[in-house]
């Protein structure tokens, strides 16, 4: 889902770098009023689990291969604003130091990843959780939704794109 370079219109890449800046921008300073000092490490740490975890792919129909996302993770652990926060950061990390996801399609894979996956990701985790009972199993289910929807809303939105 890491669009490279060459494959966007100028025209979304603008947009879409414009969206996920606003979006940094905002989440930036959400985190800083809601994160007290103790909770800042958690950050780096869910940063690099989900960095490691994308690591690990696993075949998937037609010779491609999925990864797992971490937006509902980050989420459900730290909020929706510091879950864009930290697939932004790794989405950085991988284009610049693996080359997955190109520079100029950068403001499109945070928006599908971070501002779907994460930020909207959240408010449906929220939705479901609502509507099941306060139980583990509830728990859970409101987080496997959100977790499959969130590479529903993200594809579609990286679809649409292209």
């Amino acid at each position: 889902m890491h669009i490279p370079d060459g494959f966007l219109d100028p025209k979304t890449i603008i947009t879409t770098a414009v969206i996920s800046a606003g979006a940094l921008g905002y989440g930036i300073k959400k985190v800083n009023q809601k994160l007290g000092e103790r909770q800042v490490p958690l950050l780096g740490l869910t940063a690099a689990f989900i960095f490691a975890a994308q690591m690990l792919n696993f075949p998937v129909v037609g010779g491609t291969s999925g990864h797992f996302l971490g937006g509902v993770l980050a989420a459900v652990l730290l909020g929706p604003w510091a879950a864009c926060l930290i697939m932004a950061v790794v989405l950085i990390v991988q284009s610049i130091g693996f080359a997955d996801g190109g520079l100029t399609a950068l403001g499109a894979n945070i928006f599908n990843m971070g501002v779907v996956g994460g930020i909207l990701s959240y408010y449906v985790f929220v939705a479901v959780k609502k509507c099941v009972p306060r139980t583990r199993l509830g728990f859970l289910s409101s987080v496997a939704i959100a977790s499959w929807l969130s590479i529903v809303l993200a594809s579609a939105s990286g679809a649409f794109q292209l």
